[in-house]
């Protein structure tokens, strides 16, 4: 399996910065982060949602720059990390045309989250979606990607493969992110890859742990170092294993335990050391 950087995780580097420490750390590929970054917070200190120095603009320039800087850097694309509701076809195709310059063979769509609407009209206005991105997918030649989240209406492996079994797989698939699992919708990761199949697209590799309010309550989750949080790797990569799972692995590391260049080499190793054992 090759390994990969999600770029929202290196929010205090440039696009130049990123692609040289991510190459010099021995990584395959980086996934750009491609959004509008807010002009209002552009004078805050970087952060992962707000002034995120390594976003790409969805526009044709950026699509170039990101091919450029990636193939100068001796780096894949294995797809970009786009922001693109249910029902905004407009965006979806800018994204797909974006990643035809850019490179990347998959970009990310959404799938929807609770907003008080039932589950059913949520989960039909997201199925129309998707068969309106099949299309595109297919005229564009990318494939679209619904990411396992919490707090949308695929937090779990099978939530999502009943979202996407509709679909041709060659056209729409399925992030495995288990960092966001043990949020909310953990399954077993062997059941879950299995149910998934030909779907299993892409994974993120992150984690997460939880917190015990003083004086006891309901645990809050946050983010965690790939070797201290909820996560069991062991069990994720022998799930992948098991379905031979030979994709990208995109790290996508929030916890802000380390410097974002000690990350890269921290982070790598520990992927390795579970792939290469």
């Amino acid at each position: 399996m090759k390994v990969g950087v999600f770029t929202v995780g290196l929010p205090d580097l440039t696009p130049e910065e990123a692609v040289r420490e991510i190459k010099e750390a021995g990584y395959d590929g980086v996934e750009w982060r491609v959004a509008r970054v807010p002009q209002d917070v552009r004078s805050e200190e970087p952060s992962f949602w707000g002034n995120n120095l390594c976003t790409l603009a969805p526009t044709e320039e950026d699509a170039r720059r990101a091919r450029r800087l990636s193939e100068e850097a001796g780096l894949e694309v294995p797809g970009l990390g786009t922001y693109v509701g249910v029902g905004d076809l407009k965006t979806a195709e800018e994204a797909m045309r974006f990643a035809v310059t850019a490179g990347a063979p998959q970009v990310r769509v959404g799938a929807g989250a609770p907003d008080g609407r039932s589950y059913e009209e949520l989960f039909a206005a997201a199925s129309a979606f998707l068969a309106d991105v099949e299309e595109l997918a297919r005229t564009h030649g990318v494939k679209a990607l619904v990411e396992i989240h919490h707090r949308t209406i695929c937090p779990s492996a099978s939530l999502a493969h009943r979202l996407v079994s509709a679909f041709d797989p060659d056209c729409v698939g399925v992030i495995l992110d288990p960092g966001n699992m043990a949020q909310e919708g953990y399954e077993d990761y062997r059941i879950g890859a299995e149910l998934l199949g030909p779907y299993l697209a892409h994974v993120h590799i992150k984690n997460s742990a939880y917190e015990r309010p003083a004086g006891g309550g309901v645990w809050e989750p946050r983010w965690a170092p790939l070797e201290d949080g909820v996560v069991d790797f062991g069990l994720v990569f022998e799930a992948l294993d098991h379905v031979g799972y030979s994709d990208w692995l995109v790290m996508e590391d929030f916890s802000g335990a380390r410097p974002s260049r000690e990350t890269l080499k921290h982070n790598l190793e520990f992927v390795r050391s579970y792939v290469n054992g």
